[in-house]
């Protein structure tokens, strides 16, 4: 656990040796584990957290926004020395809200399927994350891995790299939990107007896919064009972390590696 100074322990790894530091904040719903292929092939040490609500950590009772994420965000960031930062989803959401309040904080930021920016997310994300949670509060393992195998593509659920997915994922939510306070944050925004974001002094690569309601690529869109110095890459498909894993790494490391 690492003591943050804003209360709220949070539950992190290290690894790799060296500069630079670049943090690694995952989406809803998921942690560590998920965010960590996404980071393989970086150099420097790599920094991956959970965020309140997320596995073990300890959280205060009450429902959060992205304010509160990008704190915890700040906080792993600042007591690591982290220069860059990579964000997935909800993870994406909070590192706009950081980068909003403090436009200068890093020097290179990965924005991977960005769901929310000064739109809240439709219905498709809450009815997701409201399943999810009432299949954890009755504890019914079916039906929590129905709902886990919709992010892996059809063609693909089948497979034994699907079925061990599914099964670290439900053993990890069925011992830890998610908390209740993350039911509202697919009704809200990560910032209040994206023109805040245009005083951004990090190089920064948005990664969006096509046909994904969670993740639209409408979204990957408008946060490249606040973003100064971003560059948009677009999957042609859903779900790139499946069917794209190595392109999708190397993508990643070739830009955070580069001078």
């Amino acid at each position: 656990m690492l003591g943050t100074p804003h209360g709220v322990p949070l539950e992190f790894l290290v690894t790799g040796v060296g500069d630079p530091v670049t943090v690694f904040a995952h989406g809803l719903g998921n942690g560590i584990a998920e965010t960590r292929p996404l980071g393989s092939s970086v150099i420097g040490r790599r920094v991956f957290f959970q965020f309140r609500g997320h596995g073990r950590s300890a959280a205060p009772a009450g429902h959060w926004t992205y304010a509160d994420l990008a704190r915890d965000l700040r906080a792993v960031a600042d007591l690591t020395v982290a220069t860059r930062a990579l964000g997935v989803s909800l993870g994406a959401g909070a590192l706009c809200r950081l980068l909003a309040d403090d436009p200068g904080r890093f020097d290179k930021v990965v924005f991977f399927l960005p769901a929310v920016l000064d739109t809240p997310r439709a219905p498709a994300a809450r009815e997701r994350l409201t399943a999810l949670l009432d299949a954890l509060a009755d504890g019914d393992a079916a039906h929590i891995a129905a709902v886990l195998s919709q992010e892996i593509p059809p063609s693909l659920r089948n497979n034994p790299s699907a079925w061990s997915f599914l099964r670290q994922r439900m053993e990890q939510l069925m011992n830890d939990g998610l908390a209740p306070g993350l039911a509202s944050l697919p009704d809200q925004v990560a910032v209040a107007d994206r023109s805040a974001l245009a005083g951004v002094a990090a190089r920064a690569l948005v990664i969006g896919c096509q046909g994904d309601d969670l993740h639209p690529v409408v979204v990957a869109e408008q946060l490249t064009a606040a973003l100064p110095k971003a560059t948009l890459h677009v999957y042609d498909k859903p779900a790139p972390l499946w069917t794209h894993r190595a392109d999708l790494r190397d993508r990643i490391a070739t830009f955070l590696n580069a001078d």
